[in-house]
């Protein structure tokens, strides 16, 4: 019998499900117990998914067939408003499974823990809920947060992510003959992201949302007014020493680029950049919405639910997608 745990997707057929089959693929310790997509039901999932070995397929399942697997840990990658019922029927016959939600759907609730590890791991207590955090959200979080005691106002957010953050449900946001040539915003208030992040670090923060032509990748640009004057070689050691200790974060001097982050798994914060009189911080993250932003985040977060190395089966090196 193997005494590696089991692990489930709903919502294989998306782009994160597709980098999560990867990710589970090359742990040691774990196993795909099914992967769940209506789309792809009785296809083997090495037919689509590149270095996948084995005979595993795709399966259409219902929630009672997906709460009744018994996997140890249940992954869902589904459009938001859609885990309410599938939560419910494993909390029916299998309440000790680990469940990772990477919709919106549990960011709001404090019986869930909000797993962005690099803020957050502190507070993990062995909850088996565990809600993953928007690709946005992140990129502000992780850009902001060092300097969240000393801000004078609202962080101002520019975000602009490739199209495969918005699915592949067809869609104007997803549509390469509109996007080409073209930078589309949508949603410029009140954006879920925005009250996520206002949420978690506990200040407004206003947030802009563009999508551009490229495939992956985000770039956050975040304005920053402070309470007192700073110097740049200051801001700069202030976030080097508060993500010392983060193997997926890395500060630069220059702006981080987007297509210098497709395909990693971390994040690039720099490009900081002060205004006349030191008060005014413009400061720029990237990273790749469908890893960092989820599939990343969510093996860190398995990781941790089951007690193994936090970065187990997390390449370092950028070809090792």
């Amino acid at each position: 019998m193997s005494s590696k745990k089991t692990v489930g997707i709903v919502g294989a057929r998306g782009h994160t499900g597709a980098e999560l089959i990867r990710l589970i693929a090359r742990h040691p310790h774990l196993e795909l117990a099914f992967v769940s997509s209506r789309e792809l039901a009785g296809q083997k999932v090495s037919d689509h998914i590149a270095g996948f070995a084995g005979d595993l397929r795709y399966e259409n399942l219902s929630h009672d067939q997906v709460g009744g697997k018994g996997a140890d840990a249940v992954i869902l990658a589904l459009p938001n408003g859609k885990a309410a019922e599938l939560v419910a029927a494993i909390d029916a016959q299998a309440p000790d499974t680990v469940v990772v939600d990477l919709s919106a759907d549990y960011r709001f609730d404090e019986h869930w823990y909000y797993g962005l590890p690099e803020l957050t791991r502190q507070k993990y207590a062995g909850e088996k809920r565990i809600s993953n955090p928007g690709c946005y959200a992140t990129a502000m979080q992780l850009a902001i947060a060092p300097l969240r005691d000393r801000l004078a106002g609202p962080p101002q957010c520019f975000g602009v992510s490739g199209y495969s953050g918005a699915g592949t449900s067809p869609s104007d946001k997803n549509n390469t003959e509109l996007l080409r040539d073209n930078l589309m915003p949508y949603a410029l208030t009140d954006h879920m992201h925005e009250r996520e992040v206002s949420r978690q670090l506990r200040v407004p923060v206003e947030f802009m949302p563009h999508v551009a032509p490229h495939f992956r990748g985000i770039t956050m640009t975040v304005n920053l007014w402070l309470q007192q004057a700073m110097k740049i070689d200051e801001v700069r050691a202030l976030y080097r020493e508060r993500y010392a200790a983060e193997p997926l974060i890395h500060i630069l001097d220059e702006a981080p680029w987007v297509s210098r982050i497709a395909g990693r798994h971390g994040v690039e914060i720099g490009g900081f950049t002060l205004a006349p009189g030191g008060k005014r911080l413009v400061v720029v993250a990237t990273l790749d919405n469908l890893l960092k932003g989820a599939a990343t985040q969510a093996m860190q977060n398995l990781n941790l639910a089951f007690g193994f190395d936090e970065f187990t089966a997390i390449p370092e090196n950028p070809e090792q997608v």
